[in-house]
């Protein structure tokens, strides 16, 4: 770790150098004299003398100066009186010089980026890139207007979606209201229906920090892929995994569960502790789907007749030493046969609009009908009523996979999105579904495998080593800190109420799960005009108070983003170089007096009004200004810090 951050710090400086290194050449060429050009700062450790100008070397090798003649406004000198002084050569000569500087770090980004392109780009997530939704707040609007998973963002307000960074971008720079264009996608049809709504930003429901906001979108869609380490290293399920014993191989993809294509971990973890049952439906002499709510008996309000009717189910099912009130079942009034007759009664009508909101996950939550018979649940076929009863008391997960025989290269980024529809078979999954009322269901259709057996187990019921006690532990203090630091005690409430159900949680018990890796390898040009167009929403978001500055980066934020990169490739060192020098290169380039953009505009204040500006009233221009950016980039570094330690600060 040390030198991954060594040498981002000496990345950041040769960025430092090559922008000094643009002026100190451009001042050479229209003839002014340089007096200094100090690689780092600090006392000199060695230095010497080069055409007239003292190279030193600082003994903080980090970044650098360049000290034009005449260039420090001191209020006792006339500047301009200094023939080969930087106020003594004309504003044209001067524009040049103080430009020189940001177009190096602009050329160089471009130069990085061509690197980069010609080398074939850089592998990232399919979940990086990709539009399509993985996850969204149910206590959204978007919601609530039916925008679910597996639908795609195309654009927030007028601006196109072009990463996952949008999700979280987009709201922390808007207004209060911000315009969500889209499209609704059936995965089984091919159909795209657009969408366009205007929805309130509100706080993050997933942060515990103040100032981050959302649309809604918590989580963009990603594969979950079962498959060895990087570095070709063994991943053995954990011990006792519901999966160890189901078929799953390496390079599998979970992608259907109870009734559901899986677009995220998120949506997986909704499937799995949702307290609802998969059930399989004969409606009209057709079989459907449907997720029916399993609520406890004491919830509801029976007739005496139905309590009858149960009781003789449950010891019929072998369930005598279950509590009448604590046996699991669905709230339908049925017959022996399996045939609905009828809705039950809940006592609490919160309840009941828990078990059958307003706004459904998907159509398979429609309550059922009088009518309609149940033929499977939970995978398995059932005749009797008893025989669901005893199925219903343990959650049983049915599980569809995708395997792939050979191993694929990464798809390029453009095209991963149209790949992963196609990818989408939903005539092998309509053969494997229509089997699960059968006697001997279907295992294998296609691409598609139906997993044996798989009964989620409980965190808390699976075996850790002792060193993965100690690590869950420790996450379990980090995040108890974390809620005890917040200050509403109503979201305080609610974020300690979910970590406590975290031991609670029904899992999988997957390891290491990776998401698909795609080529993004946009030409030079796109990916310039990329970052400059995001520089520029920053700035505009800046200025108009919709983005609060303590989210930028500080000099400590910009040595850990270029030690991440390192860490995953050269070509992602590479990005992060380019992407600095180009962010370098633009904030220079600002109108303020301190900066080289605000030497531009006095120079080109003299060159059209032909007045030469007193020292006096530089020095009152410039200092001012200094001192304000000095301020900023300490609040920058403070906040980099509290982000950095936030575990060890009291903030």
């Amino acid at each position: 770790m040390a030198t991954g951050i060594l040498l981002a710090l000496l990345c950041l400086s040769f960025l430092i150098f090559i922008h000094e290194l643009g002026h100190y050449v451009m001042a050479r060429l229209v003839g002014m004299r340089v007096e200094t050009f100090a690689i780092g700062f600090g006392r000199p450790l060695y230095s010497w003398d080069y055409k007239g100008t003292k190279w030193q070397i600082g003994w903080l090798p980090f970044g650098g100066f360049v000290k034009i003649a005449g260039q420090e406004v001191n209020g006792e000198e006339d500047p301009y009186s200094i023939p080969d002084g930087f106020f003594g050569k004309s504003p044209l000569d001067r524009i040049k010089v103080a430009l020189a500087g940001p177009l190096m770090n602009l050329l160089f980004a471009f130069l990085l980026f061509t690197v980069i392109w010609s080398f074939g780009g850089r592998e990232k997530n399919f979940s990086e890139f990709t539009p399509k939704i993985g996850w969204i707040d149910p206590k959204s609007e978007l919601y609530a207007s039916g925008i679910r998973p597996g639908d795609e963002i195309v654009a927030y307000g007028n601006q196109p979606f072009s990463s996952f960074k949008d999700h979280l971008y987009a709201p922390m720079t808007a207004s209060e209201d911000l315009l969500v264009q889209g499209n609704r996608v059936d995965y089984l049809t091919g159909a795209k229906k657009p969408f366009s709504t205007k929805v309130k930003v509100y706080p993050h429901p997933n942060s515990l920090e103040k100032g981050i906001m959302t649309a809604g979108i918590l989580q963009p869609a990603n594969y979950i892929i079962y498959d060895k380490l990087p570095g070709d290293k063994e991943n053995p399920l954990p011990e006792g995994s519901p999966l160890e014993h189901s078929g799953i191989q390496y390079g599998d993809r979970i992608f259907w569960v109870d009734g559901e294509i899986v677009f995220s971990m998120q949506e997986l973890n909704k499937i799995l502790n949702d307290e609802r049952v998969f059930l399989i439906v004969q409606r009209d002499g057709k079989e459907i789907m449907s997720r029916v709510p399993l609520v406890e008996l004491e919830e509801l309000r029976l007739d005496q007749q139905v309590k009858d009717e149960l009781t003789d189910w449950q010891y019929e099912a072998g369930l005598g030493g279950v509590k009448p009130n604590q046996l699991k079942v669905i709230p339908y009034n049925l017959t022996s046969g399996l045939v609905v007759e009828g809705p039950l009664r809940f006592i609490d009508k919160d309840k009941e609009k828990e078990a059958f909101p307003e706004h459904m996950f998907s159509k398979l939550e429609e309550p059922l009908l009088p009518g309609d018979r149940i033929i499977a649940v939970q995978g398995e076929k059932v005749r009797t009523s008893s025989e669901m009863l005893k199925e219903i008391q343990r959650k049983k997960a049915t599980v569809i996979i995708q395997r792939k025989s050979i191993k694929e290269a990464p798809v390029l980024w453009r095209l991963a999105d149209a790949e992963f529809e196609e990818e989408i078979p939903g005539g092998d999954l309509k053969t494997l579904v229509d089997s699960l009322g059968q006697e001997t269901p279907k295992t294998n259709s296609g691409s598609l495998y139906l997993l044996s057996s798989v009964i989620p187990k409980k965190r808390s019921e699976f075996t850790l080593s002792d060193e993965a006690k100690e690590q869950y532990s420790n996450e379990m203090k980090e995040a108890l800190s974390q809620i005890e630091r917040m200050e509403d005690p109503e979201k305080r409430a609610a974020a300690l109420n979910l970590l406590e159900n975290r031991e609670n949680q029904l899992l999988l018990g997957l390891s290491g799960v990776q998401d698909r890796r795609v080529n993004y390898n946009p030409n030079p040009v796109e990916q310039f005009k990329s970052i400059i167009d995001e520089i520029y929403r920053t700035l505009y978001a800046l200025v108009t108070g919709t983005l609060n500055p303590k989210w930028m980066s500080g000099p400590i934020g910009i040595v850990q983003v270029m030690n991440e990169g390192y860490k995953i490739s050269s070509k992602e060192a590479l990005y992060w170089m380019a992407f600095i020098s180009l962010n370098l290169g633009v904030i220079n380039l600002l109108p303020i007096p301190v900066l080289d953009g605000g030497t531009i505009v006095i120079c080109l204040f003299e060159l059209l009004s032909g007045k030469k500006i007193k020292p006096k009233t530089l020095e009152k221009l410039i200092v001012p200004f200094a001192v304000l950016l000095i301020v900023f980039f300490v609040f920058l570094t403070y906040h980099d810090l509290a982000r950095l330690f936030k575990n060890f600060l009291p903030w």
